[in-house]
């Protein structure tokens, strides 16, 4: 199936380079390993390398490449991801975010923590959203 038709809602919340990036890695891998999974985790593994997830939609990173071990990988397997978050960007960038997403404790937190906590808020919001 075309992404634009499995285009996820974070996407779709995201600018029209963010949604073109997801669709044309998504339609690629299509071409490839067929439609599924696999086609929308390597769909995200190309998202993730110009865009970070910030609450419910997608937001360009200040630099590019991969936002996690699972990113970087040439085809993602499944397993374990920071969700969106760029867990390769700087303690203070992710206190920042933080900051914008309301993350109680975030002075106090190490840049493992910072990162699952900007993933649980953004898990949070999108729910939120889907729910509207």
């Amino acid at each position: 199936m075309p992404g634009r038709q499995e285009l996820p809602s974070t996407v779709a919340r995201s600018s029209k380079k963010a949604q073109r990036t997801w669709i044309k890695a998504h339609d690629s891998a299509v071409e490839t390993y067929g439609e599924g999974e696999r086609s929308h985790r390597t769909a995200f593994s190309a998202l993730k390398h110009s865009f970070e997830k910030v609450g419910d939609h997608w937001e360009p990173k200040d630099h590019k490449g991969p936002s996690d071990k699972q990113a970087s990988r040439s085809t993602p397997k499944r397993g374990k991801t920071a969700g969106g978050v760029d867990a390769n960007a700087t303690k203070e960038h992710l206190y920042e975010l933080a900051k914008r997403l309301d993350v109680a404790g975030r002075s106090t937190m190490t840049k493992q923590e910072l990162v699952k906590a900007i993933d649980h808020a953004n898990q949070r919001k999108t729910k939120s959203a889907a729910a509207k």
